[in-house]
């Protein structure tokens, strides 16, 4: 935990020194000090009982797909995929119901291989996102990621790879969310461009990119923040409302004062805040590329050292906790070493009380 303390230190350093020579140009790699994720509420006897009756299903799963051109066992990445917080959002999103919660579960692992979502690359991506038409940049005041979405700059005709960048990025959000934080906060600033004056998606696009947010990414949504909503827009979100979550429709704020829910320092300019941040493709996108792999990579070895479970806690794998669901097996060699402490340490005759 030290270390990690350290490591925490070192961004506002940076970020001090990246403001004195001019506009960042790169991601924020942690929240202020004074942002702080919720405490997670704690399970009734009766959703432990669901819990762990969708954790022994999660467990009795042999396959991914069963449709002919994805068919395959289930990977290490679809076990690690599968936490206590990943079968806790489903069974949240379904109201409890755990059989429903565990056919959504086994949807998206299917949705999961057939989109290819792990294989969307950052060289895929990259055109759609040249102009920051999508933005990683700081924390809102409970540690949510701020995912900006700026529809002024975009870029390229409308594509599946245009609704494939918004899969790749929400991705990249959960990699590099921080411990304790299960949702995003969403920024979409409606301003038009020179280029760009109609900024208001199709409603087909809309409609897809909404059903998979809502049916693949469950209780991920934690705050929507929109400004400078014109009027064509408006019209856009009326069409869509009859398919947003009633839920969901409550974290939607229009033309609030961003400043209420993120730190005016790591608030961008361009959404009024005070953060000065300057998009160069070539600079950011390597580096939220390798922050997000090296966050992943992290996650990846703590799972594999906790014993690859199913079911493993997100605070272990983003390193709050020092152990998961299985806590480190004492070796027999220290076994040994305890059983001889003890037999040095202990009167005669009493050894094997203080073992036992």
């Amino acid at each position: 935990m030290g270390a990690d303390t350290q490591i925490a230190t070192e961004p506002a350093t940076s970020a001090e020194k990246g403001a004195a020579a001019g506009p960042l140009k790169l991601p924020i790699p942690f929240p202020t000090a004074s942002s702080v994720p919720a405490e997670r509420p704690q399970l009734t006897d009766v959703q432990t009982q669901k819990y762990e009756w969708l954790l022994e299903q999660a467990h009795s799963w042999t396959v991914a797909s069963k449709k002919a051109d994805t068919a395959g066992p289930l990977t290490d990445t679809d076990r690690l995929w599968l936490t206590r917080e990943c079968l806790l959002r489903y069974l949240r999103a379904t109201k409890w119901n755990e059989k429903e919660a565990s056919q959504r579960l086994q949807d998206t692992l299917t949705w999961r291989r057939e989109y290819g979502v792990d294989g969307l690359t950052a060289e895929h991506i990259s055109p759609e996102n040249e102009t920051g038409k999508q933005i990683l940049l700081g924390f809102d005041k409970q540690g949510r990621v701020c995912h900006y979405l700026n529809p002024g700059r975009q870029n390229t005709d409308p594509s599946p790879r245009q609704v494939q960048h918004l899969v790749y990025m929400v991705e990249r959000v959960i990699d590099i969310m921080p411990a304790g934080q299960e949702t995003l906060a969403l920024l979409i600033n409606f301003k038009t461009s020179k280029s760009r004056t109609n900024t208001a998606p199709g409603i087909s696009t809309g409609r897809e990119v909404l059903n998979i947010l809502q049916t693949h990414y469950p209780e991920r949504l934690g705050r929507a923040l929109i400004i400078n909503v014109p009027w064509v827009v408006w019209g856009f979100f009326k069409l869509i409302t009859p398919f947003i979550d009633p839920l969901t429709r409550e974290k939607l704020k229009f033309n609030e004062d961003m400043n209420q829910y993120v730190p005016s320092e790591q608030l961008w300019t361009e959404f009024l805040g005070k953060l000065e941040f300057d998009y160069d493709h070539e600079v950011y996108w390597p580096a939220l590329t390798k922050m997000a792999a090296d966050r992943r990579a992290e996650r990846t070895a703590r799972w594999e050292a906790g014993g690859k479970q199913i079911g493993e806690l997100e605070d272990y794998l983003f390193g709050k906790l020092q152990h998961g669901v299985k806590p480190a097996e004492a070796s027999v060699e220290d076994l040994q070493l305890a059983d001889l402490k003890v037999s040095a340490e202990a009167p005669a005759g009493k050894a094997k009380d203080v073992v036992a």
